[in-house]
């Protein structure tokens, strides 16, 4: 699907409790320059449309650096701790965001794609507690928040090669 000038292929789904979303583009951004970029979570300020902060809090940018985020997500304020969960260069980064309620995964996956790359997006998030009772409501808008992040993260990886 091409919608303003972005080609995605798109999957979105609710599997219980965890919804999710997967959205795949292409980018200008070699890989070493999307790895390198995108392992960095401060730059989550950039390209996530509901991150308000996010700041490295601990580690050197490799696996087990820590992220405060402060992100608002359908009206509400939140604040999430991401982990750098794996890193594996320069074809997969995978973060994990947590808070009392919320486990969240932000997996990219990316490969060689002409002189650019191919940017796998996935994003799966699940609940506990009362917050599980907003996963449908989650599940609904995602699919809009991934058209906005991903049409943000395209620019902004664009911008890399600059």
């Amino acid at each position: 699907m091409t919608r303003r000038g972005v080609r995605c292929r798109r999957t979105s789904g609710y599997r219980g409790d965890m919804p999710s979303v997967s959205r795949t583009f292409t980018t200008t951004a070699t890989p070493d320059a999307a790895y390198a970029y995108l392992s960095d979570f401060s730059n989550a300020e950039e390209w996530d449309p509901g991150t308000k902060t996010c700041e490295r809090t601990s580690g050197d940018g490799g696996v087990g650096t820590t992220y405060h985020n402060v992100s608002s997500f359908l009206g509400r304020e939140v604040e999430i701790t991401y982990t750098t969960a794996e890193l594996a260069p320069p074809t997969r980064v995978h973060l994990r965001g947590t808070n009392e309620q919320f486990e969240g995964h932000d997996i990219f996956e990316i490969t060689a794609a002409g002189r650019g790359s191919q940017v796998r997006y996935t994003a799966e998030m699940s609940f506990s507690g009362l917050s599980r009772l907003a996963a449908p409501a989650v599940a609904a808008y995602l699919p809009i928040l991934a058209k906005k992040t991903v049409a943000e993260l395209k620019a902004a990886l664009d911008r890399q090669t600059a």
